[in-house]
C-alpha cells in the first residue's frame, strides 16, 4: 500500500510551509538542497521538519494539506505541540466566540 505525507516545516524566517508527498525523505532532501529555485523554502532555509502525518489515501492527504494551509500561525503551533484543547480553541469562529489568546 502506497504512503502520502503531510508536513509542515519551520524556515529560517520563522515561517511555516505545509506540504504533501509521497516520499518525506526525498522530499525533506529536495527542500535542504534547495533543489528548485521556485520552491518557497529555497530561501528561507535551512528548515526543520517539525509535524508529519501519514496517511494511505492520496484524496485524503491532499484535503489535509489544504486545510493546513488555511489555518492561522497559532493553530499550526497547537497542532505541531500536540494540544488539542487549543486546537479545537483556535478552530472556532471568532465572531461567535472571540479572537483567542495564544
Amino acid at each position: 500500500m502506497k504512503s502520502y505525507f503531510v508536513y509542515i516545516l519551520k524556515c529560517s524566517d520563522n515561517s511555516y510551509y505545509t506540504g504533501f508527498t509521497n516520499n518525506l525523505e526525498r522530499r525533506l532532501q529536495e527542500h535542504h538542497s534547495g533543489r528548485n529555485k521556485d520552491c518557497y523554502t529555497f530561501d528561507k532555509r535551512p528548515i526543520e521538519l517539525m509535524w508529519f502525518e501519514t496517511f494511505n489515501d492520496v484524496l485524503d492527504a491532499i484535503a489535509i494539506e489544504k486545510k493546513i494551509k488555511g489555518w492561522t500561525r497559532i493553530k499550526k503551533e497547537a497542532l505541531i505541540a500536540e494540544d488539542w484543547d487549543k486546537l479545537v480553541l483556535f478552530s472556532k469562529n471568532y465572531t461567535e466566540f472571540g479572537k483567542p489568546q495564544p
